[in-house]
């Protein structure tokens, strides 16, 4: 039977561009509410485009408070007390929109996010902006009021966006800093204490707090590419990007299972979101990976790792990203390719799993009636012009924040001319954008809440110096355990890949990498690793946190979106994922490792990438338990060490990992030879390794044939 896109498209939702792995689910509004914060939302996006291109004369931290104080008022507004999902109108008269605690919350919110810039004296203080920072330091009891307003609203904000755990970390640093000088001192992390007063000095009233670089990101880089994301979104850049990859593969039976890895990375582009791309991607490709023959968790942990590619995948990128150019004062454009390799080398891992996952299940091919690649090039190739203009752009110096907002307006442009040539109207296509700015708004209003209280952890590091401290106190556990500088730096490698692994299990992708940055950047720096290294290899432990058991949020939709267990589905995205945990390693315990971040010569990034290549495909034969036919124990064995030795990318170690590696070939090609010769003539496809599908040619066409003439 043949499948068509369109017969899918039935099931398919609106991509979720705005639907951050670090987001509860949002309120569904209805009446005026929701015409009120759509209003609200468009006015945002103005004042945000407005930005770009007309900034204030006052600075940029200006621009921060107005942008903090118009933002928080929403998250009271659009998300619930409770983080449980509700309906516009359940029909015995109960809605989901905001009570009249979100609305006291949202307007406490909007006068004390303002409060800086209003030019009105209130109590004891007066005067303006200019004279809220003159007060720098020795704030008026107004000042300390308002600023500990914020912090409770914030944290109150970030509880209901992304759960409990950040705000109890954020609680766990102001704790530290108040009552530091209570620890005994002859502790290391010990200091004098902070007085509340400085506290609040340091969150509300200077740039490290929540004015910080993580609230700068989210007010200039992230926002606009949400809003860009939407904008493409309702241009049908999703529906092309599946249709061209389902085209791509045509009929075969590891077709199904590679036009998900490929849907996932084309998604991730528009959304730089893994929980949303995998929930774009399962409604769509699931009904085809099922035909295929897929079991329920095996399809689930491919559709939850394909999806958090995206938050690997340029040129959108993670949230983090634009963070990472901020703290290391580099272009975008160096971080987006930085991430060009090792995307690649995590997206080849889940396609060896694709081709041993084929063959292991016996799948069958599935026929999607879709147009030829060329012919679809032709009919929506434009959608990829605005993801072209953003690197042209980058490459031309332009700051992203200016390269993004033009191609929103090349994709605006493309979707009109798709609206009037399909007979919609001008007044359709500005309703589509309106909706657009106002989905990229709300779409990031989980992030600034994040971002907000990033700046809190920030802050409490920065004014007690607990980072350094800590790092010293990991660099020292190495010490302890290594007799030389390669082990110890290996140990302490290893310490950080845990540290972040388990702390972005707790905590979003954002506030994982920022607080991993300050508490473990330094421990990696002072032993000699490139800062460009130890930011990306933060960046990658972060993100691949989200697929790690038992907290992979893109794991759980992609269970309830194929029915699945949500334990067994998260095993099998860390599965899928797993060669993809090692490769990180490979940027920071050796010098050519940088390579793979493209920091050196054009034949070294050859050799590594082809060496790491080898790695990831003996990792993905330790998981998958396939070889050319499957796998036993001694071939999987001898792959372990074979997969270390080669990422650890010096000569010696490469020689002996290929060694194994050869080894793990000859004795399972000789398994599978003695295995043969002890098989039955009458011996099925699946008692010869699985493999129940034809090898190629009449044999698929009669197979299909019989399918179709029999039911």
């Amino acid at each position: 039977m043949t499948t068509s896109t369109e017969d899918l498209d039935a099931d398919r939702p609106a991509m979720a561009v705005g639907e951050h792995d670090e987001e509860r689910p949002a309120r569904t509004l209805s009446g005026r509410w929701e015409l009120f914060v759509w209003a609200a939302s468009i006015a945002i996006a103005l004042l945000v485009l407005k930005q770009v291109f007309l900034p204030f004369a006052t600075g940029n931290q200006y621009y921060l408070v107005i942008f903090l104080g118009v933002t928080l008022p929403l998250v009271f507004l659009c998300y619930r007390t409770r983080g449980s999902a509700g309906s516009a109108d359940d029909g015995a008269g109960h809605t989901d929109n905001p009570g009249p605690l979100d609305w006291a919350f949202a307007a406490i919110a909007l006068l004390v996010g303002l409060y800086p810039v209003i030019p009105l004296a209130i109590g004891d203080a007066g005067g303006g902006f200019d004279a809220f920072l003159d007060r720098q330091g020795i704030l008026s009891t107004s000042d300390v009021v308002a600023g500990a307003l914020l912090l409770v609203l914030i944290l109150e904000a970030t509880r209901r966006t992304t759960g409990l755990v950040l705000p109890l970390v954020c609680l766990a640093f102001l704790g530290y800093s108040y009552y530091g000088g209570y620890l005994p001192q002859n502790w290391d992390i010990a200091h004098a204490g902070v007085d509340f007063s400085q506290i609040v000095n340091a969150l509300y009233n200077d740039q490290s707090g929540f004015y910080g670089i993580p609230l700068d990101v989210a007010a200039t880089y992230i926002v606009l590419f949400t809003i860009y994301g939407a904008v493409l979104s309702t241009s049908g850049a999703g529906k092309f990007f599946v249709d061209i990859s389902f085209a791509a593969f045509r009929k075969s039976r590891t077709a199904p299972g590679r036009t998900a890895a490929m849907s996932g990375f084309l998604l991730g582009t528009v959304s730089g979101s893994g929980t949303a791309t995998t929930v774009s991607l399962g409604a769509i490709t699931w009904p085809v990976l099922r035909k295929a023959g897929y079991p329920k968790e095996n399809a689930g942990g491919l559709l939850a790792a394909s999806g958090i590619g995206a938050i690997l995948s340029p040129p959108t990128l993670g949230a983090a990203a634009f963070i990472i150019a901020e703290y290391l004062e580099t272009s975008y454009l160096t971080v987006l390719l930085w991430a060009i390799i090792p995307t690649v080398l995590y997206y080849l891992g889940i396609v060896f799993a694709v081709e041993a996952d084929a063959r292991r299940f016996g799948a069958k091919s599935v026929d999607v009636d879709t147009p030829p690649v060329g012919k679809l090039l032709l009919r929506g190739g434009y959608h990829f012009a605005s993801l072209g203009i953003i690197v042209v752009f980058l490459a031309l110096d332009i700051p992203p924040f200016t390269a993004v907002v033009y191609a929103t307006g090349v994709a605006a442009l493309f979707a009109l001319i798709s609206q009037l040539v399909t007979g919609g109207s001008v007044l359709t296509w500005l309703r589509g954008v309106a909706d657009s700015l106002a989905a990229g708004i709300r779409g990031a209003l989980p992030v600034i809440a994040v971002c907000a209280a990033a700046g809190i952890i920030t802050s409490t590091i920065t004014k007690t110096g607990l980072g350094q401290e800590l790092a010293a106190a990991l660099v020292d556990a190495a010490r302890a355990l290594g007799p030389n500088e390669t082990v110890i730096l290996m140990l302490t490698v290893v310490f950080a890949a845990v540290a972040v692994s388990v702390l972005g299990l707790a905590v979003p992708v954002t506030a994982s990498f920022i607080i991993s940055w300050v508490v473990l950047g330094p421990a990696l720096s002072d032993l000699g690793v490139e800062p460009a290294e130890v930011a990306m290899f933060i960046f990658y432990y972060a993100v691949l946190s989200e697929v790690t058991p038992p907290t992979a949020l893109a794991a759980v939709a992609a269970a309830a979106i194929t029915g699945g267990s949500v334990m067994k589905t998260m095993w099998q995205t860390w599965k899928y994922t797993l060669p993809a945990f090692l490769v990180p390693l490979a940027f920071v315990l050796t010098d050519n490792g940088s390579a793979l971040l493209l920091q050196q010569g054009f034949v070294t990034v050859v050799w590594v990438t082809l060496v790491s290549a080898l790695g990831v495909a003996a990792l993905a034969v330790v998981t998958s338990g396939w070889l050319v036919g499957p796998a036993r124990w001694p071939e999987r064995v001898l792959c372990v060490p074979a997969a270390l030795l080669l990422l650890y990318l010096q000569p010696l170690s490469i020689a002996i990992g290929v060694g194994f590696a050869v080894v793990a070939v000859v004795v399972h090609l000789l398994g599978r030879r003695t295995s043969n010769e002890q098989e039955p003539d009458d011996a099925t496809p699946e008692d010869r390794g699985g493999d129940a599908e034809p090898a190629a040619g009449d044999g698929g066409v009669r197979r299909e044939a019989d399918e179709q003439q029999h039911g």
